[in-house]
C-alpha cells in the first residue's frame, strides 16, 4: 500500500528542518525502524526511520532543501495495512540510535512538564486524544473577532510569524472567514523562500568566483547557524558591558582541587562549573536575566536551564544543563564534561539542546579576553568568560600586586531589561565569583 514519509514533529519550537543527507534512493527495500535520512534542525541531528516494511518509491525533496515538520518527504508502498490517522507522525531516530518515536512536545521548560507559557500549541501525547478542534482553532485565531473588526491570530501563527520575519498582513488566509491559519503561514515562507532561491540562482554582479578564489558551499548546520545569528542580530535590540572579576581565589581553589577530584570523579574540574554555581546564584536574584520576550509581555522562567556553547567540528552547538540551579559543582562538571564530549561527537538528542533559559559561552578557551556575545533567541541574555591572565592591579592601600583577572561579558535583550538591571547582574556575579576560597563546597 503506497504511503507518504513525513518529517515528524519533535518538539513545538522545532518548525522545519533541513535534509542533509538520503541515505536510501528510490527502489531500495527498507525494514520499519531503517533510518532513510538525515534530518539537520536547529536543535539536533536525527535520523528520520521509515514508518513501515516496504520499498521506497520517490524521494519528494532534495539534499540540502529546508522542509516544514509535517511535510511528506518521501514516498513508499508498503507491506503493511494502512497505519491509522492518529499515528500518521512519523517516529525519529536520534543519532545516538535512540528511538524517538514516543517523543514527549518539549515547552519552554525544556521538561515534559506543562510550560510557564506556550507560544505555540503543544501536539497531544501519544497516549492522549485529542480535544475537539473549534472552528477559531481550525482557522488560527481565538474565539470571536478582534477590537474594532482587527484579527487577532492564535499563539501557533503568532509563533510562526514571529520566527520566520513573517508579516501577517501579507497572509492570504484559508480559514473561517478568511482568517489565517498555521498552514498558511507555513505555506507563505515556502513561497516566499522559492522566490529568493529563484533570484538567488542569479550571481549578482560582483559575486562570481575569480580564478585564485574558492568557493565553500554551506553545510546545513552551517546555514541554520547563519539564520539564527541574523534573527538575533535583526529582532533583538541588543547591547552589552563587561566588568573585571579578580578570581585569583577560585584560581588556588581549582588548582588545590583538581587533582584529587579527578582521582575521584573521573573529570577534569574546570572554571565552568563554578561560573555556572554563581550565574543561577545570580539568576534567582535578577529573573529578568531568566526570561523571554513573548511581544507583548515578558515570560519569567521559573526554572534555570543554562545552555553552554560548545564549538563543534560541525559547527557551533549549545546543549543544556538542566535545572542547574539544583546541582553541586561537582554534579556541574560531570553534566558539562558529559554535553561537550557528545557535542563533538555530534551524539546529543533532542532533549540535550532544549530548553534552555540562559546562556553562557566560555570563549576564554580560545584565548579570547574581551567578546560581545549575540543573545540566543529566544533568550534575553548571553554571558562570556574570558581567559584568565596576570595583572598588575591596585589594591586597597595603593598596593600593587599581580593578580588573576577574568573578563565577564553580558549582551542582553534591551526590550527585557535596561543597563541597571544588567549591571547589577555583571556586579553580583564578580562579587560571587571573587568570594570562592578554599572552604567553597564542590559537593
Amino acid at each position: 500500500m503506497p504511503i507518504k514519509v513525513e518529517l515528524p514533529h519533535v518538539g513545538e519550537s522545532v518548525t522545519e528542518g533541513i535534509i542533509g543527507k538520503w541515505l536510501k534512493k528510490p527502489g531500495d527495500r527498507v525494514e520499519k525502524y531503517d533510518p532513510i535520512a538525515e534530518v539537520v534542525t536547529d536543535k539536533v541531528t536525527m535520523e528520520i526511520p521509515s514508518p513501515a516494511t516496504g520499498r521506497i518509491t520517490a524521494l519528494l525533496v532534495k539534499e540540502g532543501d529546508t522542509v516544514a515538520m509535517g511535510a511528506a518527504i518521501a514516498e513508499m508502498d508498503t507491506e503493511e495495512a494502512a497505519p491509522a490517522k492518529a499515528a500518521s507522525i512519523t517516529p525519529a531516530v536520534g543519532r545516538t540510535g535512540v528511538l524517538l518515536k514516543d517523543v514527549r512536545p518539549v515547552g519552554p521548560t525544556g521538561s515534559g512538564e506543562e510550560p510557564v507559557l506556550s507560544n505555540a500549541e503543544a501536539s497531544p501525547l501519544p497516549s492522549q486524544s485529542p480535544a475537539p478542534v473549534t472552528s477559531s482553532e481550525r482557522s488560527g485565531l481565538p474565539a470571536g473577532d478582534g477590537e474594532g473588526g482587527r484579527q487577532r491570530y492564535s499563539p501557533v501563527v503568532r509563533r510562526l510569524a514571529e520566527d520566520h520575519q513573517v508579516d501577517l498582513g501579507q497572509v492570504q488566509g484559508s480559514g473561517l472567514s478568511g482568517r489565517v491559519t498555521k498552514e498558511d503561514v507555513l505555506h507563505f515562507v515556502e513561497t516566499r523562500k522559492g522566490a529568493t532561491q529563484a533570484t538567488a540562482s542569479t550571481p549578482a554582479p560582483g559575486t562570481q568566483p575569480a580564478p585564485d578564489e574558492e568557493v565553500l558551499p554551506l553545510t546545513p548546520m552551517r546555514r541554520i547557524i547563519a539564520e539564527n545569528m541574523l534573527r538575533s542580530a535583526t529582532q533583538i535590540p541588543q547591547a552589552w558591558g563587561y566588568v573585571e572579576a579578580d578570581v585569583s581565589s577560585l584560581v588556588v581553589r581549582r588548582e588545590g582541587a583538581k587533582q584529587e577530584f579527578l582521582r575521584r570523579e573521573g573529570v577534569d574540574l574546570t572554571y565552568l562549573p563554578f561560573v555556572i554555581k554563581a550565574v543561577v546564584e545570580c539568576l534567582k536574584e535578577r529573573p529578568l536575566l531568566n526570561s523571554t520576550w513573548a511581544g507583548e509581555r515578558i515570560i519569567l522562567k521559573k526554572r534555570m536551564h543554562i545552555g553552554i556553547a560548545v564549538a563543534a567540528p560541525h559547527g557551533l552547538v549549545v546543549p543544556v544543563v538542566h535545572d542547574a540551579d539544583h546541582l553541586s559543582i561537582s554534579a556541574l562538571a560531570k553534566t558539562c564534561r558529559d554535553l561537550t564530549a557528545r557535542a563533538r561527537e555530534n551524539k546529543l538528542t533532542l532533549a540535550d539542546v532544549q530548553g534552555g533559559t540562559f546562556t553562557v559561552n566560555n570563549t576564554g578557551a580560545l584565548g579570547s579576553v574581551l567578546s560581545q556575545p549575540l543573545v540566543n533567541p529566544p533568550q534575553a541574555a548571553i554571558l562570556t568568560t574570558e581567559a584568565i591572565v596576570k595583572r598588575l592591579v591596585v589594591l586597597p592601600g595603593d598596593a600593587i600586586a599581580v593578580r588573576s583577572i577574568m573578563n565577564l561579558c553580558l549582551s542582553f535583550d534591551h526590550r527585557v531589561m535596561d543597563g541597571a538591571e544588567a549591571t547589577g547582574f555583571l556586579s553580583s556575579l564578580k562579587r560571587r565569583l571573587e568570594a570562592i576560597g578554599p572552604e567553597t563546597p564542590l559537593y
